[in-house]
C-alpha cells in the first residue's frame, strides 16, 4: 500500500506530459482561465496533482468546468477519451448523443412507435455524463431543478440519461463553436421553470381555501 500514492503520482505525471504535446488553442497568458464556477467545493479524491484544469483549457480552449456538474477531473476524462477535436466528427449534437447512446432508439411498426429505450451502448463518456448527471440532485439552479423534476416524473435512472443528454448536447456545442459556457442562456428557463412552480404552488394552495402571501 505505500507504493500506492507514488503509483498515483507516476501516473499524474505521465498524464502531465501526454498534455504537454498537444497543441494549444487559447494563449492561457493572453486569455487566463476563467475564474472558478465555485470557491466552496471540497476537492474530489482522484483530483490530479497537478493543474489539469488549466492545461484542459489550453487544449480545448474552453473552460469545461464552467458548466455545471463538471470538474476538472471529468473534463479531463472526457479529452482522454474524445481527444481535442471530435465535435468536428459530429455533424449536429444530435449525432454525438445518439453516437453515446443518449437518444431514444424509436422501433417503430405500423407507424406507431413501439419502444423508445435508449440503445445499450458501452461507453465511458457516456457513463462519466451519467455520474455528472446525478451529481446534480442537490445543485440550487437550473440544472438541478431541471434534473429534481425529471426524476420526480420519469424516475432516476430516465432522469440520469435525460440530463446526460443534455449535458452532451451542451459538451458538443461549446467545442464545435469554441464558445464559453454562458449561465445567462439558461436563466431564462430558471426563471420560466420558477414561474411555473409559483403558479402550481398558488393553484394548490387555492384548491385547500388558501392564499399564499410573499414574504417581505
Amino acid at each position: 500500500m505505500a507504493t500506492l500514492p507514488k503509483q498515483i503520482t507516476a501516473c499524474d505525471e505521465q498524464i502531465e506530459l501526454q498534455l504537454a504535446h498537444w497543441d494549444a488553442r487559447v494563449d492561457v497568458q493572453a486569455q487566463p482561465l476563467p475564474a472558478p464556477r465555485t470557491t466552496h467545493r471540497t476537492a474530489q479524491r482522484n483530483e490530479p496533482q497537478f493543474d489539469a484544469r488549466t492545461e484542459c483549457y489550453r487544449v480545448l480552449g474552453v473552460d469545461l468546468t464552467q458548466v455545471p456538474a463538471f470538474q476538472t477531473p471529468t473534463v479531463l476524462l472526457l479529452l482522454a477519451e474524445l481527444g481535442p477535436d471530435f465535435a468536428g466528427k459530429f455533424p449536429t449534437a444530435k449525432h454525438f448523443a445518439s453516437w453515446l447512446g443518449l437518444c431514444p432508439d424509436n422501433r417503430i411498426t405500423g407507424g406507431k412507435i413501439m419502444s423508445s429505450a435508449t440503445r445499450d451502448v458501452k461507453s465511458r463518456v457516456a457513463e462519466a455524463l451519467r455520474l455528472a448527471a446525478q451529481s446534480l440532485w442537490h445543485a440550487q439552479n437550473y440544472f438541478g431543478e431541471l434534473y429534481r423534476r425529471w426524476k420526480a416524473r420519469l424516475g432516476g435512472p430516465k432522469a440520469i440519461t435525460a440530463m446526460a443528454h443534455k449535458l452532451a448536447r451542451i459538451l458538443w456545442h461549446l467545442l464545435k463553436f469554441r464558445q464559453a459556457f454562458n449561465p445567462d442562456v439558461f436563466r431564462k428557463e430558471e426563471e420560466k421553470m420558477r414561474r411555473k412552480k409559483l403558479a402550481r404552488l398558488q393553484n394548490t394552495a387555492a384548491a385547500l381555501g388558501y392564499r399564499l402571501i410573499a414574504s417581505q
